[in-house]
């Protein structure tokens, strides 16, 4: 380490410390050391690991820093840490899902994306703390502001361990709110794109039509550059479609050719947002002036979150199956109750469900096309909510997960508790580099006032 390295290594954005890296001012080992020291100093308070070892960790960067100085090919994310969520299969790591009913279970290969990490040079540094079998029963880790505070879920350790700077990119998924919602209580950049962008081989199964893989950073920059590197086709993922990968950060780092012009969307669970929020929301509207125009769904819409939870529901019935029927006294009372629901949802209900997706984005892409690049939405009902021991309400991200959006939350408002309020960007199904751009735009447009 020389004299121009920063004394924490941890401190460190993905994109600066990829910068570093490839200008030989520190080392992957150097950096992986930089966030085991802040995770020895924090995890107690934070809790955001389930499984971590050290040593692998530091052996992964010493042979990613011998390849560099051996002068071999490195991918865009060689010797960066990335923290993997507890749902993804990762080889020689115990992967227990949240549930004692999984309890030591170690998969024999890796899931696509941990594949595709370790091939675009990243250093899996462990498995971070998800909810119970990725739903809403609250796992150990703690809000990094305020441990009193819970860090939402299901992704609650990936987004707890990048807001505490033990590692500067994880991964998360999302079937309901469970990228953007942790996101937006810890104070970090959320990302879930677009359905079927990111193959979900290897992950838990929880609803098909509506999981989705997510990433999170500290700048929207950052999350480009772990996303775009995830995005491809997998022949085991039916979602995945053979398409060019996007280029996601470079667009990301351009400026938009006239100035975009946001569609502030209350949507119908606005009454369910704190008074904080709205008037939160009502600064920034004004704040973007001639930027952003409200704009108020059609009626059609107000039935969303019943479809899916119809969805939801009776795939968690169908694919939580077997741990119902063998450890269900094992289960949380409201992942029983949520199955037990499920259950009951008879065929016709569920495909009639399912069957109004495709009206919803119809109605919303005729939206965007009229003359929006963006929605401008919360991400949540307000700041993190106090107490452990629930994860907050998802009903902010449902809509635009039923209908596969992608959907960023930035970092940009706190809340009168000192707690980051998050703002929530939703773009045009297959738009994620615009939307990117965009985000990015409204960073600047906030923090140059």
């Amino acid at each position: 380490m020389n004299a121009e390295t920063p004394m924490d290594l941890s401190l460190l954005g993905a994109a600066e410390a990829a910068s570093a890296l490839a200008e030989g001012r520190i080392s992957s080992e150097e950096l992986v050391q930089g966030c085991l020291a802040r995770i020895k100093a924090d995890e107690e308070r934070v809790q955001a690991w389930a499984y971590l070892d050290p040593e692998y960790a530091l052996n992964q960067a010493r042979e990613a820093d011998l390849r560099r100085r051996e002068g071999k090919p490195l991918g865009p994310l060689h010797g960066l840490p990335v923290g993997i969520k507890d749902i993804i299969d990762t080889r020689g790591m115990p992967t227990e899902d949240g549930t004692v009913l999984h309890a030591g279970r170690t998969p024999f290969r890796d899931a696509t994306l941990v594949s595709m990490l370790y091939a675009a040079g990243a250093i899996i540094m462990g498995k971070t703390v998800t909810t119970e079998l990725a739903t809403y029963a609250p796992g150990k880790t703690r809000n990094p502001h305020n441990p009193e505070h819970t860090p939402g879920g299901s992704s609650s350790g990936s987004a707890a361990a990048v807001a505490a700077h033990m590692v500067p990119l994880a991964i998360g998924t999302q079937t309901n709110g469970s990228v953007i919602r942790p996101a937006a209580y810890c104070g970090v950049v959320g990302y879930k794109p677009s359905f079927g962008l990111i193959s979900r081989h290897g992950v838990l199964k929880q609803s098909p039509p509506l999981d989705q893989i997510g990433v999170m950073a500290r700048s929207v920059e950052d999350a480009a550059l772990l996303a775009e590197q995830l995005i491809g086709f997998d022949e085991e993922d039916p979602a995945t479609r053979p398409l060019p990968r996007p280029p996601l950060r470079e667009i990301a780092m351009q400026e938009p050719p006239v100035p975009p012009t946001l569609a502030f969307v209350k949507s119908p669970v606005w009454k369910q947002a704190d008074a904080q929020t709205h008037e939160a929301f009502a600064e920034l509207v004004a704040h973007l002036g001639e930027r952003v125009e409200e704009f108020k769904l059609p009626p059609g819409f107000k039935d969303a979150w019943k479809w899916h939870q119809t969805v939801m529901e009776a795939d968690l019935a169908k694919n939580y199956e077997h741990d119902y029927a063998q450890g269900r006294d094992k289960l949380s009372a409201t992942l029983r109750e949520q199955i037990e629901r499920g259950r009951r949802v008879r065929a016709v209900e569920y495909n009639r469900a399912l069957d109004q997706v495709p009206a919803l984005n119809s109605a919303l892409e005729q939206m965007f096309e009229l003359r929006y690049e963006a929605i401008l939405t919360p991400a949540t009902a307000g700041t993190a909510p106090q107490g452990l021991a629930s994860t907050g309400s998802p009903a902010f991200c449902t809509l635009w997960t039923l209908c596969g959006l992608p959907a960023v939350t930035l970092p940009l408002m706190r809340g009168e508790d000192g707690l980051p309020l998050g703002v929530q960007l939703v773009g045009p199904r297959g738009s994620d580099a615009r939307l990117l751009r965009t985000a990015r735009w409204l960073v600047a447009q906030v923090q140059s006032s």
